[in-house]
């Protein structure tokens, strides 16, 4: 056994609750698959500013930097208060400051609709019936239109946005990609607009270069528009989706609607540097925080993808989704997922129900 460091990014809002939770899980979770996992906190986001006057600083870096992983919370305040110092751009300076300081730049975004809360998927019955509806999206994170050229004519009547990619910035998320898709049921999606775009063109000729490297893995590719369409019409005919970073924005965006809920919806930024970052979806929810009611499920699902991807334990990592599906199936549902007329748990009820089921499962 040896010790692995992990940095704790609470955040803002909701985000310490939930974070209590996933915390909860991993340490159950530790012992019976003979992990030792140390815990250091720092602050990000609004918490980070009361007390440094910036929202990313340097002692949250250093820790950050002495880690194996790092596990992030939620950043950001109410609504009303976005023009204060301590709010404004909040979330931009935390997280593309850590993305830039990691070099984050693959994100892996898991979307499952599990049997036990089907009713909270907002598609027709019939076709969430249709086969199992659970996809991963793997999005570029550094490259792409967000972070090409970018110009305002100054009469103020022109604009323009460029969008560029190397080969080798594509070869990141479609090596990840591939071997995601092995490690699942062998079937990769790249998703482009080859029929329009000189770097969609790129992708798919970087994809078919890998894929003789790869020859278990199914590899088609659809155009966005047609994959957005199909993700609601066919969410089952998806294994893995890869794509470049604007469709993978939208696109992830849109797949977060199926399971029902932001707070079912962990993700991962996976880096160069060997610092992967893990955070749920949903935002900081300042509206619930320090009510006892939030979904902890995402950021609990955020830790499983932390042993699979930085701690090399996937075992445990299986362990705590499984357990979060046993819970689910146990009748625990918070109050977003909770159908009509059943009682919702409370946020740490939902946490206790995830490490009992991992108690069980290993005995």
């Amino acid at each position: 056994m040896s010790l692995r460091r992990v940095a704790v990014l609470a955040g803002d809002g909701i985000g310490p609750e939930v974070m209590a939770e996933s915390l909860k899980v991993l340490m159950r979770a530790a012992p019976l698959f003979n992990l030792e996992i140390e815990f250091n906190h720092g602050l990000v986001g609004g918490a980070a500013f009361e007390e440094f006057g910036e929202h990313f600083p340097e002692s949250t870096r250093t820790t950050c930097m002495g880690a194996d992983a790092i596990l992030y919370g939620s950043v950001g305040g109410p609504v009303a208060e976005q023009h204060l110092p301590k709010w404004k751009d909040s979330e931009k300076n935390a997280v593309l400051g850590i993305r830039k300081a990691f070099d984050l730049a693959v994100n892996v975004r898991p979307a499952t609709v599990y049997p036990a809360i089907a009713h909270a998927c907002p598609l027709r019955p019939e076709i969430v019936a249709e086969g199992a509806i659970d996809l991963v999206i793997i999005r570029e994170l550094l490259g792409g239109l967000y972070f090409g050229e970018h110009h305002t004519a100054p009469d103020g009547l022109s604009a323009r946005d460029v969008c560029e990619y190397t080969a080798e910035q594509i070869r990141r998320p479609l090596e990840f990609a591939f071997n995601t898709a092995k490690q699942r049921r062998g079937k990769l999606t790249v998703v482009d607009k080859a029929n329009v775009l000189d770097t969609s063109r790129l992708w798919r000729r970087v994809a078919n270069e890998l894929a003789p490297e790869h020859p278990e893995v199914d590899l088609e590719f659809m155009y966005v528009d047609n994959a957005a369409m199909q993700l609601i019409q066919r969410p089952s005919h998806f294994d893995v989706i890869a794509t470049e970073n604007l469709f993978g924005d939208i696109l992830s965006d849109a797949a977060s609607v199926l399971p029902g809920s932001l707070g079912l919806m962990p993700s991962a930024s996976i880096s160069g540097a060997g610092i992967h970052m893990y955070e749920p979806s949903g935002g900081s929810a300042p509206d619930i925080a320090g009510l006892g009611i939030a979904n902890p499920a995402a950021q609990i699902l955020c830790g499983a993808l932390l042993l699979r991807y930085s701690l090399d334990a996937p075992q445990a990592a299986s362990a705590i989704e499984d357990a979060v599906a046993q819970a689910f199936a146990n009748g625990f549902y918070t109050a977003d997922i909770a159908p009509a007329g059943t009682p919702a748990c409370s946020t740490s009820d939902f946490g206790d129900a995830v490490a009992a089921a991992i108690t069980e499962g290993a005995a």
